[in-house]
């Protein structure tokens, strides 16, 4: 029998990037705790497809067509949602994309690109939910944050700069709108192998040093995610707000040295 303190059964859930990878995972493990899920996503195609091969659980999967760097768009997505399920009780803002170069190439259009999704839409999205969280008196954000706002990475410099706008979006969300019971989280993972990323860690150099830095010595998998994402949307989180919680294998802990080969 699974603690009523960590029920999320009967919640509706609001996962932005929802059609793949982290934001996949999230959303299929609240929708297997029975929670009303709505994915959101660029590419209705996808979405519907996502929702269609669900496995059935006590509410089927929805949908919502949306572009985050579209603040027209996260309205009508946010208010179609509290139409058609009465309310928001979660939002994990997961939609976000990056683009790996040295800092000097980077065209004001792609810097504008991650800027656009990864910060400006995550905080017009946490803007039009937060307001219905603030109207009915409770809530739960769980913004998706970044190893790379512990220790900047190389080649990533408009990424890391954006998630680390995030972590203080997260901070100064949760000053304001704890008094109206409404908390405001962010879980940061570390190296997570996705689709995405899976070209990038086929190099065995990358793949060594990993296992190296990381204390766990192991790759991540988006399913090391999802236990914080519903822990942070559970009862059992209630006293906790403008948190920054890393599910990084330990990375972020030290830093490791060949101590023992000396």
């Amino acid at each position: 029998m699974t603690s009523k303190r960590f029920d999320v059964s009967n919640r509706t859930v609001l996962v932005s990037g929802g059609s793949r990878g982290i934001g996949l995972a999230i959303a299929r493990a609240f929708a297997s705790e029975g929670a009303r899920v709505v994915i959101s996503g660029r590419n209705e195609a996808t979405l519907a497809a996502i929702c269609e091969a669900a496995d059935p659980t006590p509410f089927a999967m929805r949908y919502q067509t949306c572009d985050v760097a579209d603040p027209e768009a996260i309205a009508a997505c946010v208010g179609a949602v509290v139409a058609d399920c009465g309310g928001i009780d979660t939002l994990v803002n997961c939609a976000g994309v990056n683009k790996r170069m040295p800092a000097l190439d980077y065209t004001p259009a792609e810097y504008d690109q991650i800027m656009d999704i990864n910060l400006r839409g995550a905080f017009f999205m946490a803007q039009a939910v937060g307001r219905q969280m603030v109207a009915q008196g409770s809530g739960s954000l769980i913004n998706i944050d970044s190893l790379s706002t512990h220790a900047a990475l190389s080649q990533v410099a408009p990424y890391s700069m954006s998630k680390s706008g995030l972590s203080n979006m997260t901070r100064a969300l949760a000053m304001e709108w704890g008094k109206h019971g409404v908390r405001v989280n962010a879980v940061a993972p570390g190296f997570i192998l996705t689709e995405l990323t899976e070209k990038l860690w086929s190099s065995p150099k990358l793949r060594a040093w990993h296992q190296t830095v990381t204390p766990l010595r192991r790759m991540g998998a988006v399913e090391d995610l999802v236990g914080t994402a519903l822990f942070l949307a559970s009862p059992a989180a209630s006293f906790l707000t403008g948190q920054v919680i890393r599910v990084d294998g330990g990375i972020s802990a030290g830093l490791s040295w060949p101590i023992d080969e000396a």
